[in-house]
């Protein structure tokens, strides 16, 4: 085997591979006689088929396997020797026209790692916007527990029922006059205008007293979760056995209690706690900006080309996702399309701040456990049905470079937290509109950044090499984030929803509407 480089200019990296039509033939050999003991053919004792039939059999497919084998080999060959750090998965090609008994040509093109200096982390000064958790937020916060825990109390049997009350009723629901699975319970409890139930069915019982029975028409949706009910017309035979008026929520020590709770006190504890951490995220974020913005200044080196394609394909379809939700779609990506370049920018400024800090992690020993690593996987098995969960585990442990990816941003956090803890913090209290308003500032000024920096002259053009189309990564959040370090991923399974257990729930009731992903 033969290695000769082609191509050194800046990042960019060709190498020309010639393994001879002597070293295959020697390796074909050698893999036919491994296999021809346990082949088997008619005529001959098992183990016993001469190698020249094995070929003749075979040939072709065993060919086939072993030039791939040995390309493989021979490019993971040449990156140990050649010491090179591919920034991400090399393009590789086999010479058109070859064919057995030639020898075989590879090309193989990269873009390789910076060699980067991890800079200083003596210096970093941080200030932290913290927000304190008021009087009025943790009232206002405990009183929405309330609101959502209503309590009710009998109502005088003349009573006729409005939005608001609760009802408690019997009902059994038909398709053409026949009871259906899941269309029957008893003492169920609806509060009118609460919208649980399908539509038509809570409107239908206002003015409803106490001991009426009476019948009503509803219509599935369409999009209801059993297929068999879907879009159906039914009745509903019901009789309302109680209508209940909402009493006043007491806020107190047993209002805890019936929360399972020992006091007031340990809810607002809890609950304080929990104000604190919806806005810790926004503080992190604060800070990080602050952090990656000294971290910038001074270090413009030269960053892999694919890797910034590849960062601002994932910032666009965000971008892209966020205009189609506009008032004016068209409008929106055609004001983000005339800041393509800025977005570019920002694109190579991610990159450069992921190689930073990934430079910073290892001079630092900064490691993602083994059992960090498997509750990664894990969680990100869920995605998958239950049927692919075992083959994505097994894929992301014999991909090094899938493993990479899925490893990155945890190692990415870990950085960000020893930098927080080396840096000198001082802590400011500001309101929740400041904190959001600080944030914005930062976002704006990144963009500032972007249109005022420098473009670098493009290099010249060269003749791309044949490979196979990059698969596309998930997108993530367009936030202020680094770009990590990390090849494209093979395609995982594919994704299904899991199919879920049907529920023992009353068919008259709503599906719970999903609720949107929180965006970062």
């Amino acid at each position: 085997m033969a290695i000769k480089q082609t191509t050194n200019e800046g990042l960019k990296r060709a190498y020309l591979i010639t393994i001879t039509a002597a070293e295959i033939a020697s390796k074909i050999e050698a893999e036919i006689k491994k296999i021809a003991p346990q082949v088997k053919m008619p005529g001959f004792r098992p183990g016993k088929v001469p190698a020249n039939l094995v070929k003749k059999m075979h040939g072709e497919q065993i060919h086939g396997q072993t030039v791939n084998d040995m390309i493989r080999e021979s490019v993971d060959g040449m990156l140990a020797k050649e010491e090179l750090r591919p920034a991400m998965q090399p393009a590789v090609s086999l010479s058109e026209g070859y064919e057995e008994g030639k020898d075989a040509e590879i090309t193989v093109e990269l873009e390789v790692l910076p060699v980067v200096e991890a800079p200083s982390t003596d210096d970093l000064k941080l200030e932290k916007l913290t927000v304190p958790v008021s009087d009025e937020a943790l009232e206002e916060a405990i009183a929405n527990i309330a609101g959502s825990n209503k309590s009710y109390k009998d109502a005088a049997k003349s009573k006729k029922a409005a939005d608001g009350n609760q009802l408690i009723i019997d009902f059994v629901g038909k398709l053409d006059g026949e009871e259906f699975e899941g269309g029957k319970a008893e003492d169920a409890a609806l509060v009118i205008g609460s919208g649980a139930f399908i539509p038509g069915f809570e409107e239908q019982l206002v003015g409803a007293k106490t001991g009426d029975e009476k019948t009503i028409d509803v219509t599935f949706p369409e999009d209801y979760q059993a297929e068999n009910l879907a879009g159906k017309e039914a009745t509903f035979d019901i009789t309302v056995k109680a209508v209940k008026v909402e009493t006043e929520t007491k806020i107190d020590d047993e209002f805890a209690k019936n929360l399972g709770l020992d006091s007031l006190d340990k809810l607002k504890e809890i609950m304080s706690g929990q104000l604190e951490q919806q806005t810790a995220g926004l503080t992190r974020t604060q800070m990080k900006r602050q952090l990656l913005d000294q971290l910038a200044a001074g270090h413009d080196f030269e960053v892999p080309s694919q890797m910034v394609e590849a960062e601002f394909e994932q910032i666009w379809a965000q971008l892209q996702q966020e205009a189609a939700k506009e008032d004016n779609p068209e409008a929106a990506i055609k004001e983000i399309e005339a800041e393509k370049d800025d977005y570019k920018t920002i694109a190579e400024r991610r990159v450069r701040l992921g190689l930073l800090l990934s430079e910073i992690g290892q001079a630092n020993n900064v490691e993602v456990t083994q059992q960090e690593m498997q509750m990664l996987i894990q969680q990100a098995a869920q995605q998958y049905r239950e049927e692919d969960r075992e083959r994505f585990m097994q894929y992301i442990q014999q991909e090094p470079m899938a493993a990479a990816q899925l490893r990155a941003p945890l190692y990415e956090d870990k950085v960000v937290d020893f930098l927080f803890d080396k840096a000198d913090v001082t802590t400011r209290e500001v309101t929740v509109e400041e904190l959001q308003a600080a944030i914005e500032a930062d976002e704006e000024d990144e963009a500032e950044k972007a249109k005022s920096a420098p473009k670098k002259k493009a290099p010249a053009k060269k003749a791309a090499a044949k490979k196979a189309p990059a698969k596309k990564a998930a997108a993530k959040d367009a936030d202020e984030k680094p770009a990590a370090k990390k090849a494209p991923a093979k395609k995982a399974p594919a994704k299904k929803p899991a199919a879920k257990a049907a529920e023992k729930k009353p068919a008259a009731k709503k599906a719970p509407a999903k609720k949107p992903a929180a965006k970062k």
